[in-house]
């Protein structure tokens, strides 16, 4: 992974002054063996702001003892480092002085995984025959995220697989928004995957284009470019009992085809189809109008009259982007939102962490570990209803009480010019109820002049603007929708049939999606979900993540299937069912569950269908072996 290198020692002492003083001693470990970097006075305090101080909270005098001795260590090496491997007491030791808290032992093998220094690929036990995997492709739909990871993989084991994707390029989500100020939530070094070559990220969050870039690249340097039919898409499949597989219908520039497969495997996430307006009027409006989803290449809204309807996510990264650029910007809420703050969010990365990343030894992967931590697993038990608790309306429990005035001190902060404003912006429901929210100039754009936000419910839209249940009409030129997208239907959109013939989206019962791990569907063999029901991740943590965990579930599969020369696989009832009852049992001890709110996460009978309540490391051990004896098979040429 790292060769034998030299560095040069003016680059050295140029990076310094930027070094991550937590990571750099992880790297000093890595090259020296000494694992006396490991104790006092060389032990980082405890850091939980999202991005963590990099001087580590050591002492002047400290922090130029470890640059110093990182440029001397580096500068005379002549060899690679001494430590290219970590056993399990190792690693926990290092992740745990590395973060200045106890790491549990469970993600020492988690993290060797993510961090490299285990193979977490699946393997065939031995090299098939050309007969075992003759005529045994894999059909996936969609080529964003999910369906990159799972194609590369099964490139990887030499198994054929297809992917139609309904756009011109790669990319899915990243591909189809492009609205002002659209990026990442998730730091980049976190969202990104843990194989293949290192990208030179330009921001600690990136916007667009850069992640659309790098979904190329990986599509490219993957080979799974080659293995995709674009402008194509599939209107529906079915089981075909008699000959084991999945005949799918395809719509695509020559027309119409049919399909075969041994596999079939929704990779079109959550975030497809986005959500049509139902507000009364929404078609009579005569000026320019558009879901963020649907931004248009050409709109120029200088000096326009701007409405937007929405104040989630994308609403909060388009504000702040385009409110300078209008002459009015109207923003309708339905229900305010929780908002963190986070200082560094536009920041560059300075040239001495870019060094440093590209080259020191273990740096960027320890930088990974420390962005995987602090946007994982530890906001997770702070989610969860404390029972003796005596505020629910209000809090949780005392910790997410504290983040709650952490919040509120935030907003109080940044409008304190504007009590009006700051009324309309507090929630009346715990912090974290609904997707958690970045503040990347929010607030400080509502305070300008141009900015208006409504919070009076909209009664219509005519054709020349809004009109509120308090009978205010304000007129407008361009109408934008961010008002999200179908969570609920998931691969069920796509048409699909299993055993007998049956929908999936009468299994599923329009709005209520079920697997077992978010991946397999009782009644449909061979058939897989990438980012399925319950997969999405509402406490924090990567969707790359996600997607390796489940792409290696699903090569698992398939690779046992084939070594044992089995012609389909379908999850127990039984399993499924107790999966489902597991999922539910635990929401039911998580906010998202929080009576007297709205969210996505939900369904219309208030199951929770989106978001999984496990922590990370959990659903990784969860997903990465496949144990068959939850599934019914069947071997080839049986009926």
């Amino acid at each position: 992974m790292h060769p034998d290198t030299t560095y040069d020692r003016t680059a050295l002492a140029d990076a310094m002054p930027d070094a991550d003083l937590r990571v750099l001693l992880m790297s000093l470990v890595h090259q020296t063996g000494d694992v006396r970097w490991l104790e006092p006075p060389y032990t980082p305090k405890r850091d939980v702001n999202l991005i963590a101080d990099p001087s580590a909270g050591f002492s002047n005098s400290v922090q130029a003892e470890l640059r110093a001795k990182a440029i001397e260590v580096f500068a005379q090496s002549r060899s690679g480092p001494a430590l290219t491997d970590l056993d399990t007491s190792l690693m926990i030791r290092m992740m745990s002085t590395c973060l200045g808290e106890a790491v549990p032992p469970e993600y020492a093998p988690a993290m060797r995984d993510e961090l490299g220094f285990t193979d977490r690929d699946v393997h065939w036990s031995k090299l098939p025959d050309e007969d075992q995997i003759a005529g045994r492709n894999v059909l996936i739909v969609g080529a964003g995220v999910n369906g990159i990871v799972l194609g590369a993989k099964l490139g990887q084991l030499g198994i054929s697989y297809t992917i139609v994707e309904k756009n011109t390029d790669v990319g899915g989500t990243w591909l189809e928004n492009s609205y002002p100020g659209c990026g990442v939530d998730t730091p980049n070094h976190a969202y990104s995957l843990s194989f293949g070559r290192r990208y030179r990220w330009s921001r600690y969050f990136s916007l667009r284009d850069e992640i659309q870039d790098y979904l190329e690249r990986c599509a490219l340097e993957f080979d799974v470019q080659s293995h995709i039919r674009f402008q194509t898409t599939l209107t529906s499949s079915r089981w075909v009992e008699s000959d084991q597989c999945w005949e799918s219908k395809l719509e695509g520039p020559d027309g119409k085809e049919y399909l075969r497969s041994a596999f079939l495997v929704s990779a079109i996430g959550q975030f497809n189809q986005p959500r049509k307006p139902t507000i009364p009027g929404c078609g009579s409006f005569e000026g320019e109008a558009f879901h963020t989803a649907h931004w248009p290449a050409d709109i120029n809204l200088a000096h326009q009259r701007v409405s937007i309807i929405g104040t989630g996510a994308s609403a909060m990264q388009i504000v702040p982007s385009i409110a300078e650029q209008v002459e009015s910007l109207t923003i309708y809420q339905r229900s305010p939102q929780w908002v963190r703050p986070i200082p560094n969010y536009g920041k560059s990365i300075p040239s001495g962490a870019q060094w440093l990343l590209e080259h020191l030894p273990y740096y960027v992967e320890w930088f990974r570990f420390t962005m995987f931590w602090r946007y994982g697993d530890g906001l997770l038990p702070f989610l969860r209803k404390d029972p003796s608790w005596p505020y629910p309306d209000r809090a949780l429990n005392r910790v997410n009480d504290r983040h709650r005035e952490q919040m509120v001190d935030h907003m109080s902060d940044q409008l304190k010019d504007h009590p009006d404003i700051a009324a309309c912006c507090l929630p009346d429901y715990p912090a974290y109820g609904k997707r958690i929210l970045l503040d990347n100039g929010w607030y400080h754009a509502l305070t300008l002049p141009q900015v208006h936000l409504i919070s009076d419910p909209i009664d219509q839209i005519t054709k020349s603007g809004i009109s509120t249940k308090d009978g205010t009409h304000r007129t407008t030129d361009i109408l934008i929708y961010a008002i999200g997208f179908e969570m609920m239907q998931m691969a069920s959109r796509l048409n699909i049939k299993g055993r007998g013939g049956v929908d999936l989206r009468e299994t599923w019962d329009g709005d209520n999606p079920t697997a077992y791990l978010g991946i397999t569907v009782p009644g449909y063999p061979n058939f897989f979900c990438l980012l399925g029901p319950n997969t999405g991740l509402g406490h924090g943590g990567s969707a790359m993540f996600q997607a390796e965990c489940q792409s290696r579930y699903i090569t698992a599969c398939i690779v046992k299937m084939l070594e044992n020369d089995l012609a389909t696989l379908e999850v127990h009832r039984e399993a499924h069912d107790d999966y489902v009852e597991r999922v539910d049992k635990e929401h039911q001890q998580m906010i998202w569950s929080h009576p007297g709110m709205t969210t996505y996460y939900r369904n219309a009978r208030g199951r929770v269908v989106t978001v999984m309540p496990w922590r990370l490391v959990d659903y990784w051990k969860m997903t990465h072996e496949a144990d068959l004896d939850n599934y019914h098979v069947a071997y080839r040429g049986s009926s």
